[in-house]
């Protein structure tokens, strides 16, 4: 067994779970998303992120461009957040809220789409 892989496969997998847990709930509902749930999502992401440089197969170049997307939509979601509390001092309105939670639907997404082409990678290696 590869060790590298297995902690590989388990960020990925990790990232897409907490990124599903923070986007179930009422979209436009600030109690059932939780701030530190983001981060957890963000930093893991990040982690996943890094662990793909220096792959330089053609899915290994996927992998990267669908992590980095996740990663974009992770960051634009937490300054949403960070300048609607702490800038603009409006709070976590529905209209924000929703921002929030469709950044981070669209990372998850980005984390399906990685976590696809993990297991098609898995399914193409040969013993």
């Amino acid at each position: 067994m590869n060790l590298e892989k297995v902690v590989f496969s388990f960020f990925m997998i990790l990232a897409l779970t907490l990124n599903f847990g923070f986007f179930v709930g009422d979209v436009d509902d600030p109690a059932h998303h939780n701030v530190y749930e983001l981060y957890a999502v963000l930093i893991v992401n990040l982690i996943a992120t890094v662990m793909k440089f220096g792959d330089r197969s053609q899915l290994g170049a996927m992998l990267l461009a669908t992590s980095l997307v996740a990663v974009v939509q992770l960051i634009s979601s937490t300054i949403v957040w960070t300048v609607a509390v702490h800038v603009h001092e409006t709070g976590l309105t529905p209209g924000v809220m929703s921002t929030i939670v469709s950044l981070s639907g669209g990372a998850m997404l980005a984390n399906i789409i990685s976590v696809i082409l993990l297991m098609i990678e898995a399914a193409m290696l040969r013993h």
